[in-house]
């Protein structure tokens, strides 16, 4: 099954702008809230919310460590439930290495991503990290242990691609 995540280009900019400024030496983190039309060949993700995670929102901020707090992440749930919304989160690797998730973020998405399933109602989620040199992208959209790449973030009607650098290997 393909799947796409949309996203206007205003929140696009936004979006790395925070991820990725300039002179900050600590990770960055945000999450969509985005509702999924299904067909039986494509799942597409459009963004309805998006909620930029401040220094007061982590118990431990690094330059390749981030830990949210039980607040933080119960409120996010929250939200997500009450919005019938599937969760899409996203950080930054400030590294000159290509985009891909650390042994570190698969440790913690094998972990997270069960959970939310339960917690929304078997909904969809999607983990985005984002290097200056690209991006790449997990998808869970039919198995909570199970990801499958995503097929392109459309900013505008251009397609962007993630690296795949992180489906090899994956258990």
């Amino acid at each position: 099954m393909k799947s796409y995540l949309a996203i206007e280009g205003v929140v696009f900019r936004n979006l790395m702008a925070h991820l990725l400024p300039r002179h900050v030496r600590q990770e960055q983190a945000a999450f969509f809230f985005a509702h999924t039309e299904r067909t039986v060949r494509e799942i597409r993700f459009e963004v309805v919310e998006t909620r930029l995670l401040g220094p007061d929102d982590f118990t431990s901020q690094e330059d390749d460590y981030l830990a949210m707090t039980d607040a933080t992440r119960a409120g996010l749930i929250k939200q997500a439930h009450d919005m019938a919304a599937s969760l899409i989160e996203m950080h930054s690797h400030l590294g000159p290495k290509p985009a891909a998730f650390s042994l570190a973020d698969r440790e913690g998405l094998n972990e997270t991503v069960p959970h939310m399933w339960w917690r929304l109602d078997r909904r969809p989620y999607m983990a985005l990290v984002f290097a200056r040199s690209g991006f790449d992208a997990l998808v869970w959209a039919d198995n909570p242990t199970v990801p499958q790449a995503l097929d392109g973030l459309v900013v505008d009607g251009q397609t962007l691609t993630p690296t795949n650098s992180s489906l090899w290997g994956w258990q």
